[in-house]
């Protein structure tokens, strides 16, 4: 099935402007799932954010998450009553957010949500994420069924990482 609409789901502090999330919104006209505090995330109210902005259309959606929205999806996933309204996530640099050295701001986020999504998924990992080993990383895909894509030493998969417009990243969202 094709999508009319895909749904943004930025990480800690949002995408800025040269991240490729926020390149898509402009390219592409992909919605950003806009939260009430992007700098002190909870879990529960950004789960309540992504349910709102599913029931403001009927159309099916597809999730593009990175950071710390991959952690938004697996949890939202877990307790929604919405999940038949997403056809495929393609999931971006999930942190570990029960490492040891994560900011005090994102120890809400744990322990970090590892049932199977009920929809296709992919998840892509760098293999030196300052955020995440990828060894951790590749054990949440698979707990959450997802298909793995190992991008090389990309590092976070942001604006930092040369990513511009990420062509491939769309490719694997238009595949899912």
């Amino acid at each position: 099935m094709n999508p009319s609409r895909i749904l943004l789901l930025p990480g800690w502090q949002n995408s800025g402007p040269e991240h490729w999330q926020s390149r898509w919104e402009r390219l592409h006209g992909d919605q950003r799932v806009e939260q009430h505090d992007w700098d002190w995330p909870r879990r529960g109210d950004w789960m309540a954010r992504l349910d709102e902005v599913l029931l403001q259309d009927d159309a099916p959606a597809l999730l593009v998450a990175h950071s710390l929205g991959c952690q938004l999806v697996a949890s939202w996933a877990e307790h929604s009553q919405h999940t038949a309204r997403v056809r495929g996530a393609l999931l971006v640099a999930p942190p570990d957010t029960e490492r040891e050295d994560m900011p005090p701001q994102l120890h809400n986020w744990r322990p970090i949500r590892r049932s199977a999504l009920p929809f296709p998924s992919i998840t892509v990992i760098s293999s030196d994420d300052p955020y995440g080993a990828a060894e951790r990383a590749t054990q949440m895909a698979a707990d959450w069924g997802s298909s793995v894509v190992i991008a090389g030493p990309r590092g976070h998969l942001n604006a930092e990482s040369g990513l511009g417009d990420w062509p491939e990243g769309r490719d694997l969202l238009m595949n899912l």
